[in-house]
């Protein structure tokens, strides 16, 4: 894993929600906390995998919800694909339910329930019965807040070219690149020239070997696509529109 404080994460240089961009290992160094080990294959694929219903809003106390936009959606989106795709009962099937200890909750009835169900106990609560009840004590902590809330255009100072440029010098082997070039200049090709130099400007910008042989590949002049570079989003949105 990899952990920053609220702190570190509120000086840190990319935005750490920002899906594009990753946490260097070199400024956030990777913590073990254990071992996953794969010691069988499935007995059987159904059973196993394809009913298999993984959802990031199922959280153990200590572990909470970041504001991160992806993880967001995907907290209710995968409830609501899993009941689409399985059924509402589908937290009961083997490879799904728990295992070291029950289930307490007050889902009942639809199609497939085929446990006793909750028996004549109520499917509310406040009750009197004796029904399972929140745990205050695996809540998030509370955290304060300030300032007006409302739409605000996005303004962390995010530098959208340096990781993409180490991605290509520091990570990437040389036939990495090769097949890289070849499959952009492969899907650019049929975009119109000016869609080519925009594109190939971005990529200059996160190295400039990388946006030469872009350029090259796709027989563009090179001068061209530097001079695009060198200038700000409004002005090359306007020099190739």
């Amino acid at each position: 894993m990899q952990i920053l404080t609220p702190e570190q994460a509120r000086n840190f240089p990319w935005d750490i929600f920002d899906i594009t961009k990753v946490w260097p290992h070199g400024e956030v160094s990777p913590t073990k906390i254990g071992k996953l080990v794969l010691n069988r294959n499935p007995g059987n694929y159904f059973a196993e995998v394809e009913q298999a219903a993984f959802c990031p809003g199922n959280v153990v106390p200590g572990i909470a919800i970041s504001p991160d936009k992806m993880l967001q959606a995907r907290v209710f989106s995968y409830h609501d694909t899993h009941i689409h795709r399985l059924g509402p009962n589908y937290h009961l099937i083997p490879v799904n339910a728990p295992k070291c200890a029950p289930e307490n909750s007050y889902q009942r009835d639809g199609f497939m329930r085929v446990d006793e169900n909750g028996g004549g106990g109520p499917n509310y609560w406040p009750n009197s019965f004796g029904g399972p009840s929140p745990d205050p004590t695996a809540g998030e902590p509370p955290f304060e807040l300030s300032g007006q809330a409302g739409r605000y255009p996005f303004t962390h100072p995010n530098d959208d070219f340096v990781q993409a440029g180490n991605l290509y010098r520091k990570v990437m082997t040389d036939e990495d690149r090769v097949h890289l070039i070849g499959n952009i200049v492969d899907h650019l090709g049929g975009a119109q020239k000016r869609i080519q130099l925009r594109q190939t400007a971005l990529f200059y910008k996160a190295d400039v070997d990388y946006g030469r042989r872009v350029a090259e590949g796709l027989g563009l002049a090179v001068k061209e696509v530097e001079r695009l570079a060198a200038m700000s989003q409004e002005e090359r949105a306007k020099a190739t529109a």
